[in-house]
């Protein structure tokens, strides 16, 4: 839960009352939850009866079969998180850019993005991110869990003093004519639900220790959902607490109005507890997201270089550092695009993000799921998906809605690095002599030379 919440609550604010221009954009939350509660379910099925620490990637290979278009689906998923955790990654450098802003302005430009100044910071940053990786990391559960103290620490000033100076006239403050269902609504609400996905991105995080999780066929179920509806109840407190002192009409539009947007949480704290206390918690913001930075560079680094060795993915990935056994080669390219990407604006960021996921991971695991149910009736499931198969139907939809709400700027980027994708699995297939490239005199279904690195 702790990299679920990190500065999502306090960045993502004015996003979201952008999108529809009023308290009516809560309503992408509720669309957000009505897309990820049956794709928990999902996850929940296939983390308790694959609970590998690969995860989606583990999945996609079982579901479409292991040896033909499993490995395709397993590289193209590989190739997408090349593109979504630097992305998510991103986000959260520019949290610390925008709240330091608070402290030190010049950080960001009008309508988004960064400045030279903030730009450098960021790349000081990252570059003290990975040099700090830079070695074998010992003592990760202290980092979490003081993450974690910082993380609740914020939260609890936020919802404790919005729940003392609530004001039920600010929050509900409706513009005129706020359900006016047209095409603007309908696309405003898709932007609301990325942005409300966004916040919830994490629900699943345990699926990719299931190899370290005892009894795994109830303890993964638990997680996921616990932890989603938890981290659902709080972001919808965090926004009542803020927008019950602070109206919407004074940060919405998001990038024409920086001076409360960039620091909403700032704002709203120095209004009722003074200049002081609001410098205090923008320090405790900046290190929340510092810490969830670490976390999930840390934590997506392994992923390339786990399926590389695997060999299921470019060879370069597996390589280990020489001296310190680590996967140095990931964790510089993944450290390097993260960088790269906070130069874009928040809202582009986000939508990259979540569009770049859809296809291959949300929507492959569920058709991967319906391939298991065919196809492996003997395998094992602690748990099964409630009222199968109506929640494969509900996300399923629910995601392919989301994707084509999008801004067709972003669905022809996620399309095209799709197209690339598949071109570079054919390539390196063909090298390998992988699927669908091994001979056909070769006793092994990968070819003779299936255990090379190209």
């Amino acid at each position: 839960m702790a990299n679920m919440l990190g500065a999502g609550p306090f960045i993502t604010i004015p996003l979201l009352m952008s999108a529809l221009g009023g308290p009516q954009s809560l309503l992408g939350w509720l669309v957000a939850l009505a897309i990820t509660v049956p794709d928990a379910l999902v996850w929940s099925e296939l983390g308790a009866a694959l609970p590998g620490s690969g995860g989606t990637y583990q999945w996609l290979r079982e579901g479409f079969g292991r040896q033909t278009w499993g490995r395709l689906m397993g590289f193209l998923f590989l190739w997408q998180f090349l593109i979504s955790g630097p992305m998510e990654i991103a986000s959260a450098y520019i949290g610390v850019a925008q709240y330091l802003d608070y402290l030190s302005p010049g950080m960001t430009v009008a309508g988004g993005g960064l400045s030279a100044k903030g730009g450098a910071v960021v790349v000081a940053l990252g570059g003290l991110t990975v040099a700090l990786l830079y070695r074998r990391i010992a003592g990760i559960a202290r980092l979490t869990l003081w993450l974690w103290a910082g993380v609740m620490l914020t939260v609890l000033v936020v919802l404790v003093s919005g729940a003392i100076h609530f004001d039920a006239r600010k929050a509900f403050d409706f513009p005129a004519d706020p359900w006016r269902f047209s095409l603007g609504f309908f696309l405003g609400l898709g932007a609301a639900a990325r942005v409300g996905i966004y916040d919830f991105l994490g629900y699943y995080d345990v699926c990719y220790l299931g190899d370290e999780v005892k009894d795994p066929g109830r303890t993964i179920p638990r997680a996921v959902l616990t932890s989603l509806l938890l981290v659902a109840a709080v972001y919808v407190g965090i926004n009542l607490s803020i927008n019950g002192v602070i109206s919407w009409r004074e940060f919405v539009p998001a990038d024409q109005h920086p001076e409360v947007a960039n620091f909403i949480a700032s704002v709203f704290v120095e209004r009722l507890h003074g200049r002081t206390a609001a410098n205090l918690f923008t320090l405790l913001v900046v290190w929340t997201a510092v810490g969830s930075i670490f976390a999930l560079l840390l934590g997506y680094s392994r992923i390339p270089y786990a399926a590389a060795r695997d060999g299921a993915f470019f060879g370069v990935f597996a390589r280990l550092h020489p001296r310190g056994n680590f996967p140095h080669v990931s964790l510089l390219v993944l450290g390097g695009l993260s960088i790269a990407a906070a130069f874009l604006p928040l809202a582009v960021v986000i939508d990259t993000l979540i569009t770049a996921r859809i296809l291959i991971q949300f929507v492959g695991q569920i058709v991967a799921l319906w391939l298991l149910r065919r196809n492996a009736p003997e395998l094992v499931r602690p748990y099964r998906v409630w009222w199968y198969p109506l929640p494969l139907f509900l996300a399923g939809v629910g995601w392919l809605l989301v994707f084509a709400t999008t801004p067709i700027r972003t669905i022809a980027l996620a399309l095209g690095a799709l197209g690339l994708g598949v071109l570079g699995y054919l390539a390196w297939a063909r090298a390998a002599r992988h699927w669908p490239f091994q001979r056909p005199a070769d006793p092994r279904p990968d070819g003779a030379r299936a255990e090379t690195q190209p």
